[in-house]
């Protein structure tokens, strides 16, 4: 028996309400991680933050400390890459830079970083991420700082027993309702079972583990999913699938299936991008980051658009609990390394030399970063401060108890 309360389908609503805002009141980091839609709505109004002009390319749209970590490739390699396209649109690349210095600027002064620290930080990113535009030689990447070096000697150590246990609590492919996994409906489950019958979702599994056509695939278990913090309104689920060949011995597969909705950060060109919510996250993740890409597709549950990806034991994000100065230098540098990486592979050999050159014009403040980065990371992080007090005074009652 859980010794956590249990939610049935007609009670999630107020019971993920209560957590989402239980989350965002933990710390102001976790306000900011949580905040997407007020980040857009206020950096916009903020006309004298305007961005610089350059062509739009996929960018993430929530590109934080936390949607960045390792992932596994289907060679088994392992990769730090933009990990969450929820919000992925073909925009403007400096929202991701001013999203990921906020995320870092936050998480500095979560961790008592000095003022000082945080501008080294945006001095980091964006050296490093003109570095990346740059496309040089191979031995001028940044290494790798002990956080994500640690992570990703974990992602290579892991295996499906891990992900069992972290995910699933039983050796045997099943999944107990407990703090993450709540019960479903019939007819969630009868859609969820019938989603792996889709063609692109079934084609998916195939391709992912090499069978042929006639492999027998069945969803064996599945359960809500309760995860993240400004999705958790959004329906989502975790599947185990058994996956069959005549007599063989099964394999299974776990799988998470998500909801997707309309983009709150801004696009400059949305008749570009696919009108299916899902397909717009499952076409960013191929651009940005295509070793997530190729394990994800899109279907329907309940006639709602879903983005199904296989979850694989060495998927990590990247954790902060606590900075210290040097560590946060490092994080911030490799970090901005990923993303500038990401958006070169998008731009071509001209737009790319532009852009690089835009980045690393320096403004009139005593800090080797351009004004219109500096000067909106400085006013969204007052905003957000200011905010995040009102928060945690607003929900004192709700995140108490």
């Amino acid at each position: 028996m859980s010794k956590y309360r249990i939610y049935e389908p007609g009670e999630r609503q107020a019971a993920l309400e209560r957590r989402r805002l239980r989350k965002m009141a933990r710390t102001a980091h976790g306000y900011v991680r949580g905040n997407t839609r007020h980040f857009y709505e206020w950096l916009g109004q903020m006309p004298d933050l305007a961005l610089p002009e350059t062509p739009p390319i996929w960018i993430c749209g929530d590109c934080h400390i936390e949607n960045l970590g390792a992932l596994a490739g289907s060679d088994g390699s392992i990769a730090v890459q933009i990990r969450d396209f929820d919000q992925s649109v073909i925009g403007h690349p400096g929202h991701d830079l001013i999203r990921l210095c906020l995320s870092l600027a936050s998480a500095a002064r979560s961790s008592d970083l000095s003022g000082t620290v945080t501008a080294r930080m945006v001095e980091e990113v964006v050296r490093n991420y003109a570095l990346a535009l740059a496309r040089g030689r191979r031995d001028e990447v940044p290494k790798a700082p002990e956080l994500v070096e640690a992570t990703q000697r974990c992602a290579f150590d892991r295996s499906w027993k891990h992900l069992a246990k972290d995910r699933l609590k039983h050796k045997t492919p099943s999944i107990e309702p407990g703090k993450k996994f709540w019960p479903m409906a019939a007819e969630e489950r009868t859609a969820v079972v019938a989603l792996f019958a889709q063609p692109a979702i079934r084609d998916l599994v195939l391709k992912l583990h090499r069978r042929e056509a006639e492999t027998r695939i069945e969803v064996v278990d599945a359960a809500y999913w309760v995860k993240g913090c400004s999705s958790l309104e959004l329906l989502r689920y975790a599947a185990i699938i058994e996956i069959r060949d005549g007599g063989k011995a099964p394999s299974y597969a776990l799988f998470d299936i998500k909801e997707a909705e309309a983009p709150i950060a801004p696009a400059a060109r949305p008749e570009a991008m696919p009108n299916d919510p899902a397909e717009r996250v499952v076409t960013g993740a191929r651009a940005l980051s295509p070793i997530l890409g190729e394990r994800m597709a899109t279907g329907r549950v309940m006639d709602r658009p879903m983005f199904v990806r296989e979850l694989l034991p060495q998927d990590l994000k990247i954790e902060v609990d606590q900075f210290a100065s040097k560590s946060a230098l490092g994080v911030a540098g490799y970090l901005a390394y990923v993303v500038g990486d990401s958006h070169g592979r998008l731009m071509d050999a001209e737009a790319r030399k532009d852009w690089r050159r835009t980045v690393r014009q320096r403004g009139t403040a005593e800090i080797d970063a351009p004004d219109w980065l500096w000067k909106s990371v400085v006013a969204m992080s007052g905003r957000h401060e200011a905010a995040y007090l009102d928060h945690c005074c607003a929900h004192d009652l709700i995140y108490r108890h």
